[in-house]
């Protein structure tokens, strides 16, 4: 594994340096890595301690320099679970500005490399201007084919496109293979950053429709084990032909547009109806609209991103007793937000038509934010 070293310290922490990260567990996967090999692998790229345990393994533990590091595993430690009971860690005293992501791959190689057997079913990074080509407007059915295949993918078979994108700065490229890794993604699945969205290529063998129902899976258990799921947004576009894959991809990028992190993170293109049409109005229209600007207004003040945030889980979830639930918060301080939103923008939320108009807003704020 020598010819494969790389160090955090000889990296930017920016999207590029991301990439190589990504790569570099990639190929440790590739050349089916041994356990002890991707310990001080991780343990080099870190330049800290690393380690791995799990259930019926001895744990695993090696310095920067490949040796056992003397005395216990550090309270210090940060770690991220690879599956219940199993886990991995870095011991410095601080988290890095890579050391979230180093961590996440870590786990993922851990989890294929401890399985037997080939491993194709890793999500990786693929080359851009092929799924740019794909995915582009000019491009002829038979470039479009021949990229295709060049990705490792049948054009004749029916074929998804998924949308990630993410927030505070988030690098979506690794945030896509992470989540395709831990939704048990198929074989072929191809990532690739497009603008500031990662385009996710796929082809479920099982079919189409259990992309949606894994990418759920795979959020809810990132919620679970308590890891940071806030920050990503999700759009699934409907099953295509493989030459007809930038139609799904107009419409992964739409669905990403109205998803919620934390709350809805996932939107299917095909469950919005007749809201798409909502989409198709510039951003500068949603945002100029009265409505949408009293709501920007509210958000700015103190208390306004709190009440702006109440006012969005009760429109979503239809009940202030569920609105509380999600917002973690007592059902009585949730009305009292609820009372000063009507407040400050004269609707009654007991009133059909105010709660429309509120939704509608809601939803155009959004759109307008990410247009």
């Amino acid at each position: 594994m020598k010819g494969l070293l790389l160090r955090l310290s000889a990296v930017d922490a920016d999207a590029e340096a991301a990439v190589r990260v990504i790569a570099y567990f990639d190929e440790l996967v590739a050349h089916r890595a041994s356990l002890p090999d991707l310990v001080r692998s991780a343990a080099a790229l870190a330049e800290c301690p690393a380690g791995l345990d799990g259930e019926g393994r001895a744990a695993l533990r090696f310095g920067p320099d490949g040796t056992v590091p003397a005395g216990p595993e550090p309270s210090t430690a940060v770690s991220s679970a690879v599956e219940p009971g199993s886990r991995v860690w870095l011991e410095r005293p601080a988290p890095g500005p890579l050391d979230d992501l180093v961590l996440e791959r870590f786990a993922i190689a851990a989890r294929l490399l401890a399985r037997p057997g080939p491993a194709a079913a890793a999500p990786h990074l693929a080359d851009p201007a092929l799924v740019e080509l794909v995915l582009g407007e000019q491009a002829a059915d038979e470039d479009r084919a021949r990229a295709l295949v060049l990705l490792g993918l049948a054009p004749g078979k029916p074929l998804r496109v998924v949308a990630v994108g993410t927030e505070d700065g988030g690098d979506p490229g690794a945030a896509a293979v992470a989540l395709m890794a831990r939704g048990g993604a198929p074989p072929a699945a191809r990532v690739a950053v497009v603008g500031d969205v990662a385009a996710v290529l796929l082809q479920p063998r099982e079919g189409a429709g259990t992309v949606v129902t894994s990418l759920r899976a795979a959020l809810a258990e990132r919620a679970r084990e308590r890891r940071a799921t806030g920050s990503v947004r999700v759009g699934v576009g409907d099953p295509v032909d493989g030459l007809e894959a930038r139609r799904s991809w107009l419409q992964a990028r739409l669905a990403e547009r109205f998803a919620v992190p934390g709350a809805e993170p996932v939107i299917v293109h095909d469950e919005l109806g007749s809201l798409t049409l909502l989409a198709e109005i510039p951003p500068e229209r949603l945002r100029a609209q009265a409505d949408v600007r009293a709501l920007d207004d509210l958000a700015a003040t103190p208390a306004g991103a709190a009440d702006v945030a109440t006012l969005e889980a009760f429109c979503r979830t239809g009940s202030l007793r569920q609105a509380a639930l999600a917002l973690h918060r007592h059902h009585s301080s949730v009305a009292g937000r609820l009372a000063h939103v009507e407040d400050a923008l004269g609707w009654r939320l007991d009133d059909p038509g105010d709660r429309f108009r509120a939704r509608l807003a809601l939803l155009a704020r959004r759109l307008a934010a990410r247009g």
